[in-house]
């Protein structure tokens, strides 16, 4: 069982940074930030390998967003710098506990945060 909690969200001007966060609760395979804009379907934005560490981003958002984890603290982050208004949507935190052999589509995670707004103004 895992429960997950972000923050962080906020509104921006274009350019501008934000730092998302998860508190999460038991253990975790895999974790990673999804995001959903109005009318459009829910993507993924990064992803991190709890064992290994591994990361990897959309191209949307490579060069410009950094996932990572605090293992002590239990909680996951995602730094988001350069901000675009095509950024805007609704960001989840999601984990899986078992053992898949990807992480990479939202029907391979078990567990949702309630998602946190980020607004970025041109």
């Amino acid at each position: 069982q895992v429960q997950l909690v972000e923050s962080g969200g906020g509104s921006v001007q274009a350019g501008g940074s934000l730092r998302l966060s998860c508190a999460a609760s038991g253990y975790t395979y895999c974790m990673g930030w999804f995001r959903q804009a109005p009318g459009k379907e829910r993507e993924g934005v990064a992803r991190i390998y709890s064992g290994s560490g591994s990361t990897y981003y959309a191209d949307s958002v490579e060069g410009r967003f950094t996932i990572s984890r605090d293992k002590a603290k239990n909680t996951l982050y995602l730094q988001m710098d350069s901000l675009k208004p095509e950024d805007t949507a609704m960001y989840y935190c999601t984990a899986r506990s078992a053992y898949a052999p990807s992480c990479r589509v939202p029907s391979d995670y078990a567990y949702w945060g309630q998602g946190t707004q980020v607004t970025v103004s041109s």
